[in-house]
């Protein structure tokens, strides 16, 4: 059995999206599964065991109508595919299901025009589900060859040597293994998903007050997000247990990183995906637009979010208000204080 799984996202969709490829590898172990995603995540993927071949697409080929249209002519006509999953299910994705009508199971999401392309659909996720859990709902038509049983975990692999040179350097800049170490998310590619900085200073200032063994990691990108980390730093009063320098160069460095830390705590976003991935706990703060319960799936790696909703009770605010209230407003219903205490009831977790 052949299986091409479509999944044209950021990274953190990517990651979760495994659990539906641990899914299809667990109840089909002998088929080929290929993952088709965007070019510059893919390295991410590599030697995943579920995971056969990574079909890549550049920026410019998804953009390109006319060169996308016979790429994916190419790559549905080179291998027959028995079951093809779109997760995306947009007018553009769609096309590999369409180019392919010889496929016994065309799967995608229920939205009204994509029944033009496919023969088996799921609705929309909604907040009924975990991320994960709805992922793995892509494979529940299949049910007709055997039964299923979901595999509700995400994951990521990299090799012994891979991790072992990260240690070496963690060393070599300073870090004692021996110690408990921090990833801190103290800012994100998107404005809209980081936390007040003044109370992000606030609250990994008192950390280290409270837990001086522990050493802290900025995790950011360069360009915008290292100017935010390194701004966050400074005032912080730059302390000696946080090593600014430290950074991971690529998406795989990030996940051995991870393997060495004690905990994430910071914004929500693909990181963290990593870190609960490569058995990191991880602490997180959601924007107030995101769902804990889709964005947060529950595994046996202990992860938990902070969210502005959580603290309706304790400002005797109902739901209908919060409903009206502006994100910023919501944003701002997350006290440092707020989060302090849920940092401190989660490190009791550890």
């Amino acid at each position: 059995m052949n299986i091409l799984v479509i999944r044209f996202r950021q990274m953190g969709d990517a990651i979760l999206a495994t659990s539906l490829l641990n899914t299809l590898r667990h109840n089909f172990p002998d088929a080929q599964i290929h993952f088709v995603l965007n070019e510059r995540i893919a390295p991410l993927f590599k030697r995943h065991p579920s995971i056969d071949r990574c079909i890549t697409f550049t920026d410019d080929e998804r953009h390109h109508s006319l060169t996308y249209i016979r790429k994916v002519w190419h790559i549905v006509h080179e291998t027959h595919y028995d079951v093809i999953i779109d997760m995306r299910s947009t007018m553009n994705t769609m096309l590999f299901a369409i180019l392919s009508p010889s496929s016994t199971y065309r799967i995608g999401v229920d939205k009204g025009y994509t029944k033009i392309a496919f023969n088996h659909t799921i609705g929309p996720c909604g907040d009924k589900y975990s991320m994960v859990e709805y992922d793995t709902r892509y494979a529940l038509p299949l049910q007709t060859i055997r039964p299923i049983e979901p595999v509700y975990t995400f994951t990521l692999k990299i090799t012994e040597e891979e991790k072992q040179d990260f240690g070496a350097y963690l060393t070599s800049q300073g870090i004692n293994l021996n110690r408990p170490v921090m990833l801190a998310n103290v800012t994100a590619k998107l404005a809209s998903k980081v936390w007040m900085e003044d109370r992000m200073v606030w609250v990994l200032n008192h950390f280290l007050n409270q837990n001086p063994d522990y050493q802290i990691i900025f995790n950011y990108a360069p360009g915008q997000e290292e100017e935010n980390a390194r701004r966050i730093y400074a005032q912080m009063g730059k302390p000696h247990q946080v090593f600014i320098d430290i950074q991971a160069h690529s998406s795989r460095e990030l996940v051995a990183m991870a393997g060495y830390m004690t905990l994430f705590f910071g914004n929500e976003g693909g990181a963290r995906h990593i870190a609960q991935a490569a058995g990191c706990p991880s602490l997180a703060i959601c924007a107030p637009e995101n769902s804990k319960r889709v964005w947060i799936p529950q595994t046996q790696v202990l992860a938990e979010g902070i969210s502005p909703i959580d603290t309706l009770s304790t400002n005797n605010i109902s739901e209908e208000t919060y409903r009206k209230m502006s994100r910023e407003e919501k944003y701002g219903l997350l006290t440092q204080e707020f989060v302090w205490n849920r940092l401190q009831s989660f490190m009791t977790k550890l």
